[in-house]
């Protein structure tokens, strides 16, 4: 068991690692997507909003330093602590210029307190420059690289305009492990057409990567995306609750004990969110996640 949980969880990695609670402060970068300015596509992937994923970042009309003060304050109410992890979250965080990236990365590096970096991006996005860089951050801090994969299936990627195929990603895994750089990697359960073997098949095929860490998203769907848009049009079954968690429950079954779990539900914003309603009452949602372990009297790895 890791702690109090029947998962491998962040809190219980970064405590292992840094000796007391780590905070993860998102960031906004500035950046945009090869899949937004027109190198890939013009609307981004189906879900995303027009804060790239990143809702409940910083400001990107402040500097890198006031974020990471901003969002530090804002956040010392819930959390007691002076670690911190630099999230760079909105859009692709990899894309840009070497020069543009370093001086970002490098400014919240230098912040007080600041014990590592986080960074999500797509593996279409890490050019042989970009890794060096990478490189030489893994050397000086704790470093992750958050990658989007959200499913193994084709068609289902095709759908969500995702805009690379399956082999990037596991090119993109294996050079950022043959540099020893840690990475996270997203899958959403619930995207249209995908049954709950398929979805499965996504985690059994992330668990076999060896992929230091994982993400499950729930999908919502978010006022002002093209998924909104399309679920207006084309109503799709959205997981009830109670189906959310026991799936949960078994994706984290089949994977390896060693591989940290970073989430394992979606956050909306109370005021973009469509459906499904329930999932922001995020408490609930993790403690049914726990009673439901329990129940089976399951844990992470038990399928392995």
């Amino acid at each position: 068991m890791w702690g109090d949980k029947r998962y491998h969880t962040l809190n219980y990695e970064l405590r292992k690692e840094f000796g007391q609670k780590v905070m993860k402060l998102s960031l906004d970068g500035g950046f945009t997507c090869p899949n937004r300015d027109g190198t890939l596509g013009n609307r981004g992937c189906i879900f995303c909003g027009e804060e790239g994923s990143g809702e409940f970042s910083g400001s990107r009309t402040l500097s890198i330093e006031g974020q990471i003060e901003e969002q530090r304050k804002l956040l010392s109410k819930k959390w007691k602590t002076d670690k911190y992890i630099a999230y760079f979250q909105n859009f692709t965080n990899t894309y840009s210029t070497y020069e543009d990236l370093k001086e970002k990365y490098y400014a919240a590096l230098s912040h007080k307190g600041v014990v590592g970096l986080a960074i999500a991006t797509r593996p279409d996005c890490l050019s042989e420059e970009v890794l060096e860089l990478l490189s030489e951050l893994n050397e000086k801090t704790y470093l992750w690289i958050e990658l989007g994969l959200q499913t193994i299936h084709e068609r289902t990627a095709k759908f969500i305009r995702r805009a690379y195929p399956l082999k990037v990603y596991d090119e993109a895994i294996e050079e950022l492990q043959k540099r020893n750089i840690r990475v996270v990697t997203h899958l959403i359960f619930g995207l249209p057409g995908e049954s709950k073997e398929e979805i499965l098949d996504s985690v059994r095929y992330v668990a076999n990567t060896k992929t230091w860490g994982v993400k499950f998203h729930l999908l919502y769907i978010q006022k002002g995306t093209d998924l909104y848009e399309y679920y207006l049009k084309n109503p799709f079954p959205v997981f009830s609750r109670d189906e959310y968690i026991s799936l949960v429950a078994d994706g984290l079954e089949l994977l390896p004990g060693d591989m940290v779990v970073h989430r394992v539900t979606g956050d909306g914003k109370k005021d973009l969110l469509f459906e499904p309603r329930w999932s922001l009452d995020k408490l609930r949602v993790l403690s049914g996640i726990d009673k439901e372990l329990k129940r089976r009297n399951s844990y992470q790895g038990l399928k392995y």
